[in-house]
């Protein structure tokens, strides 16, 4: 009986899966029917290209080492931005919880970072940064504050009794963090991480266009406006968002996968 229940929830989740990739599949293309539809009928390539003519082009740039160098470049860049941002989140989090003063301290700084525009910030930054660390910089600076608040709430989130019971059994400061703190702040800390990824990739990108380093894909993209080479302009976009789409999936495995692992070990 209990397998019968199994395998019939996991055909119903294949069932819903292949649902939603279907209805995701028709809305893509129904968009790319619209995009088709609107430069056929302002008839200039200049304004709108045709969605076939930025794939055509996007084939051909991805023949070229400029490319493979810039996707990677920008991808190095703000990756190295998010890792450190989540790092400098993480530790400041515990150590506003730990001491009042630290948290009196840290929290002015992450309302001014959480409130201030990107622009501004990428303004700012090229006055005192290389342009070839901005992305990195700028990523860093968005990703910061959000690790924060999540990894402090889920710190704040933790049972008092399990902390009480602890104490009592007279756990180690490890155990107690391993089998108290740690399942609290996970489900927090893997949503910043999937959060924080897309702002990340969004604003690096945007500090590449504005500080135009070489060999970025933001460089790329302004170049392609300034030269009105709009087709290319639209195959780094669509690179953007391909980029983007596949970091989102990424992290989203890798949250699945940690809780998976964690879920077991503590089990």
């Amino acid at each position: 009986m209990k397998t019968f229940t199994t395998r019939g929830n996991s055909t119903k989740k294949k069932s819903t899966t292949h649902s939603s990739f279907v209805l995701q599949l028709g809305a893509v293309c129904i968009w790319l029917l619209l995009w088709q539809t609107a430069s056929a009928v302002i008839g200039l390539p200049l304004l709108l290209p045709s969605p076939l003519s930025v794939i055509k082009r996007l084939g051909e740039l991805c023949r070229t080492a400029l490319f493979w160098s810039s996707v990677l470049t920008s991808l190095r860049r703000i990756l190295l931005g998010f890792c450190f941002g989540m790092i400098a989140g993480t530790v400041l989090a515990a150590f506003a919880w730990c001491f009042e003063f630290a948290q009196a301290m840290i929290r002015p700084l992450v309302g001014v970072l959480k409130a201030t525009p990107v622009a501004s910030f990428i303004i700012l930054a090229l006055v005192w940064v290389e342009t070839d660390n901005l992305a990195t910089v700028i990523s860093f600076i968005m990703v910061l504050p959000l690790v924060y608040h999540n990894v402090y709430e889920g710190i704040g989130s933790v049972d008092e009794k399990l902390l009480e019971m602890a104490r009592v059994y007279r756990l180690s400061r490890w155990k107690t963090f391993r089998c108290c703190y740690l399942p609290a702040i996970e489900p927090f800390f893997l949503s910043a991480l999937t959060s924080a990824l897309g702002f990340a990739w969004k604003s690096g990108i945007a500090a590449e266009v504005l500080g135009r380093p070489a060999k970025a894909i933001g460089k790329q993209i302004y170049d392609s406006k300034v030269y009105l080479e709009t087709t290319d302009l639209f195959a780094w976009t669509l690179v953007v968002v391909l980029l983007s789409v596949l970091l989102e999936r990424f992290a989203v495995r890798f949250v699945k996968w940690v809780g998976q692992k964690s879920r077991k070990v503590n089990g």
